[in-house]
């Protein structure tokens, strides 16, 4: 009977607790239905018709290889510009590199849409994608090589994104990033974060989007309704002091990367119906790499968007039918109903990352030896209120909360540290939230975390 009444009082708190359903947006909702998969198919059909994109292909030629297909991007950035009043500046920053996979001295050339914020610029949202292509052999550069899905669809959902996005205004600053070099090392991702760092921005997320167009794996499933986002769990960026601590105190699956994940599976399941966000626990892909790593290494939180379902036999690989198998990475396959879908996510997250306060900084928490927690945080002039958020320490998702007066600090009674992980999320006027941050310099979005509140 005694335990009756014990989970009965659990069951009670768990209600009383019970996470608040989030403001409705209707803004999200219109630009989820602004995207056009016809504008996409378009999209890359343009780009297949450049014959290859390889990092080390033609860049003089008006119709072939990876030059002519960038300057196709900047002048489509541009036009879009000029339908929004000159709200994009379209940039190009570039590098030139040698290394494993580029023998010879090559510029390495980013194509970037910047939309400037209103109120905080240099607090900056990124989408990205990579325009270069490649066959079977990494190093060959005259073969035809589509790129279809890898990744001219990560390239339709930057330039639909940009499309969409270019209507509206938003406080922080919306950065629409092309790339190249990824298949020669991630080449493109490092002259985005060096060019990131040179400009001084306060890279709140990079969605980086690659392999994001196909629904039909190469076990033969469909699967149309999901989409993976991969993140980390810890920062690339930890010193081994601060891993020290967070081994002992919690943290391993708590990074900024991985909140902005959980960001994105809340925003699918209010605003995309049936389409979902798969997250993964991981960086990326087993063993594979992409841009977000680079982005990651500079301290950026990132993730990466790929399809859920891959279909190997259209990847890395020379166009051929052999064994009555197709291969190649050709436009057939490309699912745009579901490329859409994918691109939806991209930009609802990033006008609502762009839309609500920056994460919280200063976050801290005390409450050893007590029944009670203690969390602390520093107020700042974006937000209008606060929400305290904390779950079980096997649970994956945040559960329970309350909301908080913006004074820097709350006590949450009879809530005991030892028994649960904490966050903190900033409420703007209008009522878009930011990302949950987690206590500490395992959940900081700084480069460098911050005092902790009350201290110099």
């Amino acid at each position: 009977m005694r335990r009756f009444f014990v989970l009965a009082a659990l069951s009670a708190a768990t209600v009383a607790h019970a996470q608040p359903m989030p403001t409705e947006h209707a803004l999200l909702h219109e630009l989820a239905g602004e995207v056009s998969a016809e504008r996409q198919h378009a999209t890359i059909a343009k780009l297949v018709s450049f014959g290859t994109r390889h990092t080390l292909s033609d860049t003089k030629s008006p119709t072939r290889g990876i030059g002519a297909a960038r300057r196709w991007v900047a002048a489509e950035f541009a036009a879009m510009s000029k339908d929004c009043g000159g709200c994009l500046s379209v940039e190009t920053p570039a590098e030139t590199v040698t290394g494993r996979r580029v023998p010879n001295p090559t510029e390495v050339m980013d194509v970037l849409a910047i939309q400037r914020g209103t109120t905080d610029p240099d607090r900056v949202i990124v989408i990205s994608g990579h325009i270069d292509s490649r066959v079977t052999d990494v190093m060959n550069a005259a073969a035809d090589a589509p790129g279809a899905n890898d990744d001219a669809s990560g390239v339709a959902a930057v330039m639909e994104a940009a499309r969409v996005l270019s209507k509206h205004k938003f406080p922080a600053t919306l950065v629409f990033a092309v790339l190249s070099g990824e298949e020669q090392g991630l080449l493109g991702g490092k002259v985005l974060a060096d060019a990131a760092k040179a400009k001084g921005w306060r890279v709140e997320a990079d969605l980086n989007n690659d392999i994001v167009g196909n629904s039909e794996g190469i076990n033969g499933v469909r699967e149309t309704t999901r989409v993976r986002v991969f993140s980390e769990g810890t920062k690339t960026v930890e010193t081994a002091a601060e891993a020290d601590k967070r081994r002992y105190n919690g943290g391993e699956v708590d990074s900024p990367s991985r909140q902005l994940a959980r960001f994105m599976d809340g925003l699918a399941d209010r605003y995309l119906g049936n389409f979902k966000v798969a997250m993964v626990y991981r960086t990326d892909r087993f063993s594979r790499g992409g841009d977000q790593v680079e982005m990651l290494k500079a301290g950026f939180p990132s993730v990466r968007v790929t399809e859920a379902n891959e279909n190997y036999n259209r990847q890395h690989q020379d166009l051929r039918t052999e064994g009555g198998v197709r291969y190649g990475d050709v436009i057939e396959g490309v699912d745009f109903a579901y490329l859409a879908n994918v691109t939806r996510l991209n930009i609802i997250s990033m006008a609502a990352l762009a839309s609500a306060p920056a994460p919280v900084t200063g976050v801290e928490i005390s409450g050893a030896v007590s029944a009670d927690t203690t969390v602390k945080w520093r107020p700042a002039p974006d937000a209008a209120r606060y929400r305290l958020w904390w779950r079980s320490t096997t649970d994956p998702q945040w559960r329970y909360s309350r909301e908080a007066a913006p004074t820097g600090q709350a006590v949450l009674k009879d809530v005991n540290i030892d028994d649960w992980f904490f966050g903190v999320s900033a409420v703007g006027p209008d009522g878009y939230e930011s990302p949950v941050v987690f206590p500490g310099p395992p959940g900081s979005w700084a480069h460098e975390d911050p005092a902790p509140a009350g201290k110099p």
